[in-house]
């Protein structure tokens, strides 16, 4: 079975998305896929970042990540999104990378290709599922395939139950919620390969 090559793209703004993003880079990898880790680019203007001492930190702390670009997406068998909500959708920043890729989207390169999703917001009702659902139907233009946990797993369960993709409040991310993820990055490399094999 060829080797599945996945993508973890993400965008974060205070460190959340960036820990699950390296969580299921981490489990991608274990998992035997090639993995390719990547940061959307900051569209905030740098007066507004620098604003917040939190947010300018955890931009520095990503400085050695490199930024996605759409080669990284036809590159991949399959992709790992990770995002924060912003009112109920994905954060602009993630939304403005998906917005270059009409070149790839046209030429057919992102169809048949694997996609599952995950996110955080600041409070359990703050649009959790309803961002992941926004990138499943972006994916499903595409003509990619959702790779959803469902409940498959236990850790599902224990992460908070949300079988669309794992997604976490201002709690943070924990043991179980690195599980969740573990469990999804696994799943994703596994379902990619079937496809890829």
């Amino acid at each position: 079975m060829a080797q599945p090559k996945i993508a973890i793209i993400f965008y974060s703004t205070y460190g959340t998305n960036h820990a699950v993003a390296l969580a299921a880079a981490e489990a991608a990898r274990d998992a035997g896929a090639d993995v390719r880790l990547r940061r959307v680019p900051e569209t905030a203007p740098k007066e507004v970042v620098e604003t917040q001492d939190v947010w300018k930190a955890q931009l520095d702390k990503m400085g050695d990540i490199p930024e996605a670009t759409a080669d990284d997406m036809a590159w991949a068998d399959g992709y790992f999104f990770s995002t924060p909500t912003r009112f109920g959708v994905a954060a602009s920043q993630l939304r403005a990378f998906i917005d270059t890729l009409g070149g790839l989207w046209g030429a057919g390169k992102l169809a048949n290709k694997t996609f599952t999703a995950t996110t955080s917001a600041q409070n359990p009702h703050g649009g959790q599922e309803a961002t992941i659902l926004s990138l499943y139907t972006t994916a499903m233009h595409w003509g990619a395939i959702i790779v959803a946990p469902g409940f498959t797993d236990q850790s599902i369960f224990d992460a908070g139950g949300n079988p669309y993709g794992f997604s976490t409040n201002a709690n943070g991310f924990d043991d179980a919620g690195k599980a969740a993820v573990t469990h999804q990055a696994r799943r994703l490399v596994e379902m990619t390969g079937k496809i890829t094999g």
